[in-house]
């Protein structure tokens, strides 16, 4: 594992994220606590010290379980790494008492790392809202030791970043955004990573592998970015990437399986910088798969909760997504009928309230997505 400096501290290149942790049967909310702890071990062993959580993650549970995995070592060695959750409205006048009763859960005097969360056009207006607080109570922790370093999660647009930064610049130290080589040029991940280091604010990176939707690339893509240069795996193509983006200070995975961590890992022993014609290349590639796709979920399941119906919203665009990816084919239409969803849950469910996309981070129309994905599933099949 390599390292990178900040403020003097030396950060793993790759970090830990909590929020797909493995589950018991399929319930989001009960975490394998034992296999978490197999990952946890394997990830100190290999050296990575930066653990990423959060309130809403796994149903609260992430923080709960992460902080207890770590417990076994010691506090020196490792960066816990908390956030504020703002991607509900109802949270807004709760500063304190969410951030106590984080403290409390993960049995912690103090988070290494903590975010204003989610920022976005959803909720911008209620964080610039003086009456709540917000960035004073923060600013106030830190002073007090119970925050080191405070920074903020990004999942606006550039009008989002630059309206925040007006009011909550001066108090940052570092930003999260979503950045990967689909996303370099699709969310303007380019502009807004230029931003943070203007400001000097070290860049964390999430959604490497966007969810692990580009955890796999067409063999013709494939082929097409393997013969500019060194040959390398989907996977590795997507943290080589990160790896070239200068300000990047670490990168953020989900860790839910043993082995896919372990792979995670080996691309982190030493970095692999693409040199120019490779970049270019790859970011092509990401030019090439938004072209044949419009929704960009990333599966984080905020809306879930928000459903009064019920409905697996990811699952749903994932196969409104495989619809996209197959316009003249009618496969997709007997892949979704064998899935063996209940026909109450299928996207002809959707009522159309709109809960769901007021917590999208992505600032997805769902209920659009749900009455677009059924009309034309009814137009090819008769379903």
């Amino acid at each position: 594992m390599y390292y990178n400096d900040f403020k003097g501290q030396k950060i793993s290149a790759l970090a830990f994220g909590a929020m797909r942790l493995p589950v018991i049967g399929g319930d989001d909310s009960k975490i394998d606590r034992e296999a978490a702890q197999t990952l946890v071990d394997d990830a100190m062993a290999a050296g990575i010290n930066y653990y990423d959580t959060a309130w809403g993650y796994h149903g609260g549970q992430s923080q709960i379980v992460l902080a207890d995995c770590l417990r076994k070592y010691d506090r020196s060695s490792y960066y816990i790494t908390n956030k504020f959750p703002g991607y509900d409205l109802s949270n807004m006048p709760k500063s304190k008492e969410i951030f106590e009763k984080q403290l409390e859960l993960c049995k912690v005097d103090y988070f290494d790392f903590y975010l204003i969360h989610n920022v976005c056009a959803m909720n911008i207006d209620k964080y610039l809202d003086p009456k709540f607080g917000i960035k004073d109570y923060f600013v106030e922790q830190v002073k007090k030791g119970k925050i080191k370093h405070l920074g903020f999660s990004l999942h606006g647009d550039m009008d989002v970043l630059r309206r925040f930064t007006e009011v909550y610049g001066d108090a940052m130290e570092f930003c999260q955004i979503q950045l990967n080589y689909l996303d370099w040029e699709f969310q303007d991940a380019k502009a807004k990573m230029e931003f943070c280091r203007e400001r000097g604010w070290a860049v964390m990176v999430m959604e490497p592998l966007r969810g692990g939707k580009i955890a796999d690339m067409e063999p013709g893509l494939l082929a097409q970015v393997n013969s500019v240069g060194k040959e390398r795996t989907p996977v590795q193509w997507a943290f080589a990437f990160l790896q070239s983006v200068p300000g990047v200070l670490t990168t953020l995975t989900g860790m839910s399986e043993r082995g896919q961590q372990k792979e995670k890992i080996s691309y982190y022993e030493k970095p692999d910088v693409l040199n120019e014609k490779e970049f270019e290349a790859i970011v092509a590639v990401g030019r090439s798969i938004v072209s044949k796709t419009s929704v960009p979920c990333t599966a984080c399941k905020y809306c879930m909760p928000k459903c009064p119906k019920e409905l697996d919203i990811p699952m749903l665009i994932s196969r409104y997504n495989e619809m996209l990816y197959n316009k003249d084919k009618l496969e997709f239409v007997t892949t979704f009928a064998m899935l063996g969803t209940p026909k109450d849950k299928w996207m002809t469910a959707c009522i159309g309230c709109g809960a769901c996309a007021k917590v999208c981070p992505q600032s997805i129309d769902i209920p659009k997505v749900m009455k677009d994905f059924a009309e034309e599933l009814k137009a090819r099949s008769n379903i």
